[in-house]
């Protein structure tokens, strides 16, 4: 009875056991799973997308995007109560706005190639240093003896060209080129930005001004609207008088909210150029407070001569040219042998041990030096075809810098043609404001007192709106032209005009 009941207890225990242990095999595995899965993702995670109707995202997406959110310059202080104007927006612009520290970066690492070009003029040293042990058995005779050799070693390799007939001296020079090339293409990102934030500052006037015109028209439309409902309720009007009037009050308010949605539109597109948040709120000078020149006191001539000395896109452009040339050398240098040396002195220290004998040693200092004359006596037309290339691209760069010539003088004369055109449209825009005013002080004078009839008076109030608008406008085309003509000859980023900037 004992014997069963211990039988009966052992496999209980045996299957409480087995439960324990199934139990945690269950727990590791829904541990694991989890684990495993992630490992396999992150290892299988750029995979092409598994279909092409649904959008791709993975692990990586969540990776990159928290990594890009530290991607970021410095951040620009703008002062709330503080009036900014065009001269020290550029500047916080050329300070802040990551164009030109990504222009600025690759003149900086093209730089560093010239360094690496020219780091061929000189001998190149490389220091080795060995050690370790050999062990083997040696055989002599019908027996096997064992060897212990452990040793140490240090040499010093030194290789340095002697005469290469140029071809150095090319790598050099087109890297330079191309450094040349990249600062001017540095120059150049200065001048849009310079232009980019002018444009968004012009914009901006043009928006504060045009809710200014939008606000007077709106006044102006509720005086109409006013004097009908007067006139009407003293029975000198009619009904559609004031409905007309009203609707003209309700087309004002329209303009003029459509002008505050511009407005809002510029204050980012500024904001974007100076390099900070479309949020930022920038405070600019009024119109009225920015000096604007009455005509442009250089001739087309004198402009377009000014355009092919400063513009840093066709400098960037002629750089080329001695890039070509730069190739040019390297492809002849090829024709001709080039001689170098090479020495690799060094120093060794061995010890030996083998059975039954005592150890040994030995030091010793040692080397090698070498003289090498390689030419290339045929290579299947390869050289004469590099020289042929470097002579296309030669000629392809000349052309570019004709081409870029043709086109800046284009631009140069368009600019300063729009720019005259400016001129004469503000003084139209000013005579047109004059008459729209008396014409719709005499309209309404004329309505109050029963001569004119009502839409005689909303006319003239449109008028006087847009004449309003038209003046704003001229106005600042006055400027965003003179930025434009500025920006096309390439006097936004000479050392003698930034204190000068209109």
């Amino acid at each position: 009875m004992c014997q069963m009941q211990d039988s009966a207890t052992t496999r209980v225990k045996r299957n409480h056991t087995g439960v324990v242990q199934l139990a945690g095999i269950k727990w590791l595995v829904r541990t694991a799973t989890p684990i495993l899965l992630t490992a396999v993702s992150r290892l299988y995670a750029q995979a092409p997308p598994q279909s092409p109707d649904r959008p791709w995202h993975s692990f990586e997406e969540r990776q990159i995007i928290t990594e890009a959110r530290s991607f970021h310059l410095p951040a620009l202080r703008i002062e709330s109560n503080r009036v900014y104007s065009l001269a020290e927006l550029i500047d916080l612009a050329e300070a802040h706005n990551p164009e030109t520290r990504v222009a600025w970066e690759n003149a900086r690492a093209q730089a560093a190639a010239v360094g690496i070009a020219r780091s061929e003029l000189f001998p190149t040293l490389a220091a080795v240093a060995l050690a370790g042990v050999d062990r083997k058995e040696a055989e002599l005779g019908s027996r096997f003896y064992r060897q212990t050799i452990p040793g140490f070693q240090l040499s010093l390799d030194l290789s340095y060209t002697i005469f290469d007939f140029g071809a150095r001296r090319g790598r050099i020079n087109a890297e330079s080129a191309r450094l040349l090339a990249s600062n001017f293409g540095f120059n150049d990102v200065h001048r849009q930005l310079i232009y980019d934030v002018s444009q968004a500052y012009y914009r901006l006037l043009d928006a504060a001004g045009q809710e200014e015109a939008a606000g007077a028209s709106l006044v102006n439309a509720q005086a109409v609207q006013q004097a009908a409902e007067e006139r009407l309720r003293n029975g000198l009007a009619t009904l559609p008088d004031v409905l007309e009037a009203r609707s003209a009050t309700a087309q004002a308010q329209y303009d003029l909210q459509a002008v505050l949605g511009a407005e809002e539109i510029a204050r980012g597109d500024l904001a974007t150029a100076l390099g900070t948040s479309a949020t930022t709120r920038i405070r600019v000078q009024p119109l009225s407070e920015v000096p604007t020149p009455e005509s442009v006191s250089d001739t087309v001539e004198e402009a377009i001569h000014r355009a092919l000395e400063q513009r840093p896109d066709l400098q960037a452009q002629a750089a080329k040219v001695r890039l070509g040339q730069a190739e040019r050398q390297q492809a002849r240098s090829a024709f001709y042998p080039n001689l170098s040396i090479s020495a690799s002195p060094s120093a060794q220290s061995l010890y030996i041990l083998q059975q039954t004998l005592p150890w040994g040693h030995t030091a010793d200092l040692n080397g090698r030096v070498a003289l090498s004359l390689n030419w290339t006596v045929f290579d299947g037309g390869a050289r004469r075809s590099r020289q042929a290339e470097a002579e296309a691209h030669i000629r392809e760069a000349e052309a570019r810098v004709a081409a870029t010539r043709d086109r800046i003088e284009d631009q140069v004369w368009t600019a300063y043609s729009n720019l005259s055109t400016a001129f004469r449209q503000r003084e139209a825009a000013t005579a047109l404001v004059t008459a729209a005013t008396q014409s719709y002080s005499a309209a309404l004078q004329s309505y109050n007192y029963g001569v004119r009839n009502l839409l005689d008076v909303t006319n003239a109030q449109k008028v006087l709106a847009q004449a309003r608008s038209t003046d704003i406008q001229a106005r600042t085309q006055v400027l965003a032209a003179l930025a434009d003509l500025a920006f096309r000859t390439g006097d936004g980023i000479q050392a003698n005009t930034r204190r000068t900037r209109p």
